[in-house]
């Protein structure tokens, strides 16, 4: 079986209400897919995850100019050998940010075509499912205005009770007086209700700030408090770490295996979250997680993509082994965006539900998800 054709599909959605993280306002949800066809007819899938406000063009530049050359013809098959000739070929240009997505998109695409051809999902060719359902939380708690909105957002919460959700992340970052009032809103709004928090800030602060934040965040018995400081500060990582009660948790920004080494051999974090579609795909991810299981870090994947990538990440989730193993031992849960996103639903033939509070995550093979091609030719950009 050999690549034949290589296709990158930029989509772009105006938002009619654009939301704000501490980093900035995002006016348009924006996803580079890549389209992998073999000569046997079999297609795969991936995605170049755009960070932050990362323009998607970026990282399919870097596909079209970098990659595609270097892939066709070669066995798709062959998925750690054209992994590493991939960052070898880009390692003096690239090692983190887009270039890294890039790869993470063709990388999920080549997985996709694996399982396709043995008919087994991605999370059999991995070793095996440890789990057949995960339990989503929401993500969301975005602003619409900036700072003194900790009463609309109480009742986010409570709206996200509603739709099942007993696990939920919020985005502070807009000042610590401010999160503070967002943060003692939503407890009394979901208080006894039996839900857990977690924050998000998005590396709003420096070492300071971020260790006042968390001993005020305390009194939350949250299940992580994430990207605390910016990801290239492993020392105020490293510090909070020994100085908060909570988990610190980050990695969204982390890319390869070489990047996760520095960030486990400093201590840095006790729940690490490499983004499928950023940290180098599938195979990356592999190589990710077994360092973590020697440095007794917890992985719970960020996800923040489309479909696709949303497909990936539970194929990731269904093949992770735990960290700390006993009978009764935490498991991993999924990152479920509650923000405006019209590819999570709008670009699968079959998207995911949430039944019971869980989700079940799909055994079809590759990936698990048929792509709606309609959606990609109206978002094309």
């Amino acid at each position: 079986m050999k690549i034949k054709h290589i296709n990158v599909h930029v989509i772009k959605s105006e938002l009619e209400v654009p939301f704000a993280f501490s980093q900035g306002w995002v006016n348009q949800r924006a996803a580079t897919l890549i389209e992998i066809i073999t000569n046997e007819g079999i297609t795969g899938w991936g995605e170049c995850f755009p960070q932050g406000l990362e323009p998607p063009e970026i990282a399919a530049a870097a596909v079209e100019n970098c990659f595609s050359e270097i892939l066709k013809n070669q066995n798709p098959l062959d998925t750690e050998r054209l992994w590493f000739e991939m960052y070898n070929g880009s390692r003096d240009f690239g090692r983190k940010g887009s270039v890294m997505a890039a790869i993470s998109g063709i990388d999920i695409a080549l997985w996709d075509i694996a399982g396709k051809f043995y008919n087994k999902p991605v999370s059999q060719l991995l070793g095996g499912a440890f789990r057949e359902t995960v339990q989503p939380y929401a993500t969301g708690f975005y602003r619409i205005k900036g700072q003194g909105e900790s009463s609309r957002l109480a009742e986010e919460a409570l709206s996200h009770y509603e739709k099942g959700f007993r696990l939920m992340k919020i985005k502070l970052g807009f000042g610590l007086q401010d999160d503070m009032a967002v943060m003692r809103a939503i407890q009394e709004s979901i208080s006894g209700l039996g839900v857990t928090l977690m924050v998000d800030t998005n590396h709003a602060y420096g070492r300071r700030d971020a260790l006042t934040l968390g001993h005020k965040l305390s009194e939350f018995d949250l299940r992580w408090y994430e990207e605390p400081v910016v990801p290239e500060d492993l020392e105020s990582y490293a510090e909070l770490r020994r100085s908060l009660p909570m988990a610190i948790a980050g990695g969204e920004n982390e890319h390869g295996l070489y990047g996760f080494k520095s960030l486990f051999a400093a201590g840095a974090v006790d729940t690490a979250q490499p983004d499928i579609g950023s940290c180098g795909g599938f195979t990356s991810a592999r190589h990710i997680v077994t360092l973590a299981q020697a440095f007794g870090v917890e992985i719970n994947p960020h996800v923040w993509g489309s479909a696709i990538a949303q497909a990936a990440s539970l194929q990731l989730i269904a093949a992770l082994p735990v960290s700390h193993h006993s009978i009764f031992s935490r498991q991993p849960i999924l990152e479920y965006d509650q923000s405006a996103h019209p590819f999570r639903r709008e670009l699968a033939e079959d998207p995911i539900e949430i039944e019971d509070g869980l989700v079940t995550i799909p055994s079809r093979p590759g990936i698990g998800i048929s792509v709606n091609k309609k959606t990609i030719e109206r978002f094309k950009r």
